[in-house]
């Protein structure tokens, strides 16, 4: 896998990176969301209490690419962080489910989810989940397009599948996060032996995650605005790096 992505700098103003840097409080105190149980049919669910409109304050708007392969926890992860109802575009798999799917998978994302968390009065994020099936990918150009960086999710049990993604990132010299999601039944490793087995420079950082907790999500989101504000702003002699 190539390994120059620490290299490429975000398409984003400094400004706008170190606005992204600063998540609001308020979600400090949100619920954890365990969307275990969430809607796997296309939707723009109605859940009460979630944010309805874009505030009119308003005035910076950051686009995150959410991506990973197959069953990894994409639709999961934006249901779970957004601060409105997300656009999911989840259908029944037609056949057997593809080599390398989870046995419990019976739906996949046949165009992207959608979701948005505002980071404060003015600054929001909006979230673009792919799909994971490769027969899919002819719509990443367009998801990924404009990104200032990609948070990759990844199943430690299928390293391998995402290798594939991890390089179409750095052809597109999208800065991006590796997120371990956490699955019940999945061994835990420590995060450097995840970097050294993806092959990824020291420089990228390697999180884990639960993609069912709002406040594990939006740790990931965290991690990213840090290391796009370190790639903006490096500090001499010192390599950006985030592993925990």
């Amino acid at each position: 896998m190539a390994s120059g992505a620490s290299n490429r700098a975000p398409a984003a103003d400094a400004a706008d990176v170190s606005h992204a840097a600063d998540v609001s409080d308020a979600t400090d105190a949100a619920d954890k969301t365990d969307t275990t149980d969430a809607p796997e049919t296309t939707n723009v669910s109605e859940e009460p209490g979630l944010e309805p409109g874009l505030p009119t304050t308003t005035t910076v708007a950051l686009k995150i690419a959410v991506v990973g392969p197959l069953g990894v926890g994409k639709t999961t992860f934006v249901t779970s962080v957004s601060d409105i109802a997300p656009l999911t575009t989840e259908e029944p798999m037609s056949g057997p489910a593809p080599a390398g799917a989870p046995p419990t998978k019976t739906t996949t994302t046949v165009a992207m989810d959608f979701g948005r968390i505002s980071l404060d009065e003015r600054v929001v994020l909006y979230l673009f989940g792919t799909p994971g099936q490769e027969r899919f990918w002819f719509l990443w150009d367009g998801l990924v397009e404009g990104a200032l960086g990609a948070i990759v999710l990844v199943d430690v049990r299928r390293l391998e599948e995402s290798f594939d993604v991890l390089e179409r990132l750095e052809d597109r010299g999208v800065p991006f996060v590796v997120a371990a999601n956490c699955f019940p039944d999945a061994p835990l490793y420590a995060v450097e032996e995840l970097c050294a087995a993806m092959d990824l420079p020291s420089s990228v950082p390697v999180v884990l995650c639960d993609a069912r907790e709002r406040s594990s999500c939006r740790d990931v989101l965290l991690d990213l605005s840090t290391y796009l504000l370190a790639l903006t702003h490096p500090a001499p002699g010192v390599t950006p790096n985030t592993i925990r």
